[in-house]
Formats: C-alpha cells, sequence, structure tokens
C-alpha cells in the first residue's frame, strides 16, 4: 500500500500497510483548502502522529488555523477508534502539532483527519478569514464590478422588468432574456407559443420566495456565498428542473464539500434522486471508507433503508462488503 491520502468534502485519510521497524514515516501530500499536507508518523517512547502544511510559498505568507479533529483505528471490519480532541492550531510546521497516542498498533491502520475549518492568515494583518466562506468577488475586475452591479439593480428595482413570477409565497420581477440566457427550459416558454409567451407569467409554486429570489440573483451573477449555502437544495431542483448545467454542478460541489455525519444520508438520497455521480461516490466514501457510518443514528440508517430506492440500498451493501473484505 503506497504513502497516498485519499480525501473526500473535508476529510483525509491514510491507510498504512505496515509500519514496521521504521521509526518514521510521511505520507504522500494530499490538498485541502488552498494548503497541500502531511500525515507524519514518529515512534519512539510514544506513537505520535503530525500534521503539516507543505512547505510553499502560499504556506509561508498565508499559513493555517486549522481546527480539526484525528481518528486512528485498527484496519478490518469491526473498526474501533482512537479519537482526539478537537485542536485549533496555527500550523506552518512539522513540529506545530503532535499528537501522542499512547497504543502500539500492529499490521494495518489508518489515520483520519477531519478539518472542522480552515481559516487563512492574511499578509497585512486582521483576523483569519475561513477558505470555505471566502468570496471571490472582491477579487473580480472593475468591468466587472460594474456590470454585476447594473444586473442587481435591474433586479431589485425591476428596472424594464417584462417577466412575472409567482412563487408559492409571492411574486417577483425579472427579465425574459436574462432567463431565457441561462435556461433552455426558460428560452423554450417564452420563445414558442406558450401561456408564459402570452401572459409573460410564470408559476414557479414549487420554490418559496426568499428561494426564487436567491434562484434569480445566481442567473443575475449576484448571489452571495452565505445565501448560496442556505438555499443550495432548492437551487438544484431548480437547476435540474430547469437545465441550468452550471448551477447544478455548483451545486454538487457545494454539497460535496459540506458532507457531515449529521447530513450524510440526506445528501446521499439527494445525490441519488438527481443522479449527482460525484456527490453519491462521495456519501458512500464517507460512510463506509471512512467509517463514519458508526457516527450516524441508528434510527436514520433504518429510515433510509426502509424507504430509500432499493438499488440505492443494494449499492450501499455492495460498498460495505467491499470496505469490509479488502482482498
Amino acid at each position: 500500500m503506497s504513502d497516498r491520502v485519499e480525501t473526500v468534502a473535508r476529510l483525509a485519510q491514510w491507510k498504512i500497510d505496515n509500519f514496521g521497524p521504521c521509526s518514521y514515516k510521511k505520507s504522500d501530500p494530499f490538498k485541502l483548502g488552498i494548503w497541500n499536507w502531511h500525515f507524519s508518523i514518529v515512534r519512539n517512547r510514544f506513537f505520535s502522529i503530525h500534521l503539516f502544511p507543505e512547505s510553499s510559498r502560499i504556506s509561508k505568507e498565508h499559513p493555517p488555523v486549522a481546527r480539526f479533529i484525528l481518528r486512528v483505528s485498527v484496519a478490518g471490519s469491526s473498526r474501533k477508534f482512537i479519537i482526539s480532541p478537537v485542536y485549533e492550531r496555527l500550523l506552518r510546521t512539522q513540529d506545530d502539532f503532535v499528537w501522542p497516542v499512547d497504543t502500539a498498533f500492529m499490521g494495518r491502520f489508518i489515520i483520519d483527519v477531519e478539518f472542522l475549518d480552515l481559516k487563512i492568515c492574511h499578509m497585512n494583518g486582521g483576523e483569519p478569514s475561513s477558505v470555505w466562506s471566502y468570496d471571490g468577488n472582491s477579487q473580480c475586475v472593475e468591468a466587472q464590478r460594474s456590470t454585476l452591479h447594473c444586473l442587481s439593480r435591474m433586479l431589485d428595482e425591476a428596472i424594464l422588468a417584462d417577466l412575472t413570477i409567482i412563487t408559492a409565497d409571492g411574486t417577483l420581477r425579472a427579465h425574459k432574456a436574462i432567463l431565457s440566457a441561462s435556461s433552455p427550459v426558460f428560452q423554450s416558454m417564452f420563445h414558442h407559443n406558450l401561456k408564459e409567451k402570452e401572459s409573460s407569467t410564470i408559476h414557479i409554486e414549487d420554490m418559496s420566495l426568499e428561494s426564487c429570489t436567491a434562484l434569480l440573483s445566481y442567473l443575475y451573477g449576484t448571489i452571495n456565498q452565505e445565501d448560496f449555502r442556505k438555499h443550495c437544495l432548492a437551487l438544484l431542483g431548480a437547476a435540474n428542473k430547469y437545465d441550468i448545467g452550471s448551477l447544478k454542478d455548483l451545486c454538487e460541489e457545494n454539497l460535496l464539500e459540506d458532507i457531515n455525519s449529521n447530513n450524510v444520508l440526506e445528501m446521499l438520497n439527494e445525490a441519488w434522486f438527481y443522479q449527482l455521480h460525484k456527490l453519491k461516490k462521495g456519501c458512500l466514501t464517507f460512510l463506509f471508507e471512512f467509517g463514519k457510518i458508526y457516527d450516524v443514528k441508528d434510527d436514520e440508517i433504518n429510515n433510509l433503508f426502509q424507504h430509500a430506492d432499493r438499488e440505492l440500498v443494494m449499492e450501499m451493501f455492495q460498498v460495505m462488503l467491499t470496505i469490509s473484505n479488502p482482498e
């Protein structure tokens, strides 16, 4: 087994075949956030685990402040975990974080890290900011900012709006041209002799006013990260219904990044329903490769098995059997 580290969402996993007589071992680099990382293990009086960013210009100029938790387990069908406390550290070098584990590991074992947050330290000082909520729009050139400002005014002030949208709990005004350019479904509505063309009204009553506002903000290029994350599932449904491929891909990436033990089964169902293969694979890897199935409540698992699509349940069992019997 190589020193490769597998990653999914905010987790990384290093499977070690055999430490043998070595006193030191270092993983291959793996990327999470904007940094490349390494694990290393040292055996002297204690078995100790180090986690650190790879030495580079970005790690020197913008070192990470990481909040994370580590787990060590012996590989096999019945994995027993040793779990660290939650740590928060400024990490620059290999010596900035060491977790001593008072246990001797024999044979194959696994080290996991789950990053709860990763913050970037800025060269000009100030509070570190999370890389997972960083809004890159501030980096846009002036022309882009100006265009987005104009589009935002068109939406917010309904400037020359020629379309009414009826949602579940209110109405919005928008522009046929913007919607048509974003979605072939909307384009078909407004360019053929359909009732939407004649009435200049469309019904999106499966979305709330707030969620539909987030959809329009995305189509006009003005949505912020907080609103996108808040309405991500509603946006995914709209992207699928109106064939907005870029939005569907973006929702999948966002959901994949936000997988955790509390939502992984919901994410798996959404992935199956919308045929999001990358998200589905990420959920299954999270549950079985990373052993997070043990963190999910039994009643939630039983509910999934009772109500989920039979093919999905069969695929889950197949993955579980493959992990349990790697040979």
